[in-house]
C-alpha cells in the first residue's frame, strides 16, 4: 500500500487508540485523611430549623388524609407526587390558609434567631475577652504576668547571657596572638 492514496493511506498512519475512553477527565485524587464531611464546618444542633414552605405544611395535612384514603400505598414519592398534583389544583383562596401558617412560623424562626445570633455573638466576645485579658492584681492595679509568659521570660534572660558569654570568649581567644 505504498501508493495508496485517500482514506487507506490514512488508515494505516493512524495508531491504534488504547481501550481507554479519550477525552474524559480523571477524577481528582482524594485528600490523604480528608473527606468532604470533615472540611464542612460543624453544624450546630442548637440552631434553629428553617421554617417549612406553604406547600411543606400543606403536605403535613395532605400525608394523613392520603395514608388513610390508600393504607396499601407506602411509598413516599408517590404520596410527594399525588400531593404535588393536589398542590397545582388548588386554588389561592385554597392556598392561603396554608401560606397564613407558613407565614407564622417564619416570624417564629426570626426570633429565634436573632435570639440565637445574639447568643453567639455574646459567646465569641467573651472568648476574645478572655484570651485578651491579663491578670490584674486587685490591691495595686497592675498587671501581672502568667507564668508561662515568665518561664518565656527568664529563658530568653538566660539565653541572652548565655549569647554574651560565647561571643565574649569568641572574642578574647581570637584578640590574643600566641607567639612562637
Amino acid at each position: 500500500m505504498k501508493g495508496a492514496k485517500g482514506k487507506a493511506a490514512k488508515r494505516d498512519t493512524l495508531k491504534a487508540v488504547d481501550d481507554k475512553k479519550v477525552g474524559k477527565r480523571k477524577a481528582p485524587a482524594k485528600a490523604a485523611g480528608k473527606s468532604k464531611a470533615a472540611k464542612k464546618a460543624a453544624k450546630d444542633p442548637n440552631k434553629p430549623k428553617r421554617p417549612p414552605s406553604a406547600f411543606f405544611v400543606f403536605l403535613e395535612e395532605f400525608r394523613k388524609t392520603f395514608k388513610k384514603e390508600n393504607p396499601t400505598i407506602k411509598a413516599v414519592s408517590a404520596v410527594g407526587k399525588a400531593g404535588g398534583e393536589k398542590w397545582k389544583s388548588m386554588s389561592a383562596a385554597d392556598k392561603a390558609p396554608y401560606e397564613a401558617k407558613a407565614a407564622k412560623r417564619k416570624t417564629d424562626y426570626e426570633k429565634l434567631m436573632t435570639a440565637y445570633n445574639k447568643k453567639q455573638d455574646a459567646a465569641e466576645d467573651d472568648e476574645e475577652s478572655e484570651k485578651s485579658k491579663s491578670e490584674v492584681d486587685e490591691e495595686s492595679g497592675q498587671a501581672t504576668c502568667l507564668p508561662e509568659t515568665w518561664m518565656l521570660l527568664i529563658f530568653i534572660v538566660y539565653f541572652d547571657y548565655v549569647l554574651a558569654l560565647c561571643n565574649l570568649a569568641w572574642s578574647f581567644a581570637f584578640s590574643t596572638s600566641v607567639v612562637a
